[in-house]
């Protein structure tokens, strides 16, 4: 093996798997090989790098603060797709007990692409022609839940710093893998959806926007690039929020924060459900008994099979992606709430 990795090697590990190939492709350029001879210590116990570490060729072994081997990983073990004790600060140390070659890579990096990826399907569905007036873009605005935990000072001084923005058919209003800067509201004219692939560059087709529809959230939340594009179909005219403002005014006050120790009796009782918004196999390899897996990425097509009539509790490993995935749920109505610290520092404290 050579000092690079390629994508198609990516591909085999968790949650690698879940990234478009673009992503990929700059993950792998990144990420940095490590060749490490027999008894070479690829992290100690109580670190705290942010890497999420995977053994290519070779064997190591974990061992605990009195030395004892706790688990051996070889590169041919099924559980080598996995990273290695990924909660921080590392429970065990990593020591190489068959010369190996080690891929260690940025896990905001990592968590950052995941995000962007898994925020970016919109659910396809017909549409209706809204009204245009004025004022029905903020009446659909307020009478969405999500807007009942704002308070009604910061959603006049949302109106307020809204700048509004006249556009034209085929106005690219957000391009793909642009920096986010604004939150979008369609105050007149219809837009649509569009997400370009390494088979499709020119764009598949997500969803059709109207008047009262709003989009470009994402990209705040998480602070990724846009994940889409969106294109004007008719002439209409636009509400834009900074995305400071947009912070300070809306997504702030949307998003509860809960310890694990605070989160546990909700979910216990029955008053909670705890969603881990992560991939399959992030959740097989570790999770936090009690949660229930629903990816992100197929959170909009399928929010209604979750219990409204109780708290969401959303975690994933950081705290990224479970940040924009309860703004998704807040604005379907849900009670939602986000677990400070995510699993890994969970699984850290347990």
């Amino acid at each position: 093996m050579g000092n690079t990795v390629t994508s198609k090697q990516l591909l085999k590990l968790v949650p690698l798997e879940g990234i478009n190939p673009e992503n990929l492709q700059e993950l792998a350029s990144k990420a940095e090989i490590l060749r490490l001879g027999l008894g070479k210590m690829v992290f100690k116990r109580g670190d705290q790098e942010k890497k999420h570490i995977y053994v290519l060729e070779g064997t190591v072994e974990l061992i605990d603060e009195l030395n004892r081997s706790m688990d051996r990983i070889s590169a041919e073990d099924a559980k080598a797709k996995h990273p290695i004790d990924p909660p921080l600060p590392r429970r065990y140390s990593c020591r190489v007990i068959e010369p190996a070659t080690i891929l260690s890579i940025d896990s905001n990096l990592l968590d950052i692409m995941l995000t962007w990826d898994q925020t970016g399907t919109y659910q396809v569905e017909e549409t209706q022609e809204g009204e245009d007036g004025q004022e029905e873009w903020m009446n659909q605005i307020l009478q969405c839940k999500a807007f009942h935990s704002i308070p009604p000072t910061n959603i006049q001084a949302m109106f307020m710093c809204m700048e509004h923005v006249d556009v034209m058919p085929g106005d690219e209003v957000i391009k793909q893998g642009e920096e986010g800067d604004y939150f979008y509201v369609i105050k007149k004219g219809r837009a649509l959806v569009t997400r370009a692939t390494e088979k499709n560059p020119k764009g598949i087709k997500l969803a059709e926007l109207q008047a009262g529809d709003s989009f470009g959230e994402e990209a705040l939340i998480s602070d990724n690039k846009r994940n889409a594009t969106i294109t004007m179909l008719k002439k209409g005219s636009l509400a834009r929020l900074s995305k400071n403002n947009f912070i300070e005014l809306l997504n702030e006050p949307m998003q509860n924060w809960l310890e694990l120790s605070e989160a546990q009796p909700l979910v216990d009782s029955g008053e909670a459900t705890l969603l881990d918004v992560r991939l399959p196999a992030e959740f097989q390899q570790s999770s936090i008994e009690g949660s229930t897996n629903l990816p992100m990425i197929f959170l909009r097509m399928k929010h209604k099979q979750l219990d409204a009539s109780k708290k969401i509790i959303v975690c994933c490993d950081t705290g990224r992606r479970s940040s924009a995935a309860a703004y998704i749920l807040a604005e379907r109505g849900f009670d939602t709430y986000v677990l400070k610290g995510g699993i890994n520092a969970a699984l850290s404290d347990a």
